[in-house]
């Protein structure tokens, strides 16, 4: 199991679109993904489940991932939160 802590650094926070790009990046990969935000826990390949979370621009989330291919999904979540969810000049 691997944990790692990311913060919301795109203008909009965590809105659908965003959270359309994170729900699809982790679909791609076995492992189950957890995030946690709020005192919430939610499964992070759940479009509904990470709106909920309501994770806003500076909000820090915490995502566990556990399974075969975790070190990868967390690589690429952690790239796209990185990258602010390529909506940021």
């Amino acid at each position: 199991m691997m944990e790692r802590e990311l913060l919301v650094a795109n203008k909009l926070g965590l809105h659908a679109r965003a959270t359309a790009k994170l729900v699809q990046v982790l679909s791609g990969f076995r492992s189950n993904a957890t995030l946690l935000a709020k005192g919430r826990e939610v499964n992070a390949k759940s479009i509904m489940g990470v709106m909920l979370l309501a994770a806003g621009h500076g909000t820090s989330v915490l995502l566990r991932l556990d399974g075969e291919d975790e070190a990868a999904a967390m690589e690429a979540a952690a790239a796209l939160f990185e990258r602010k969810f390529d909506e940021d000049a």
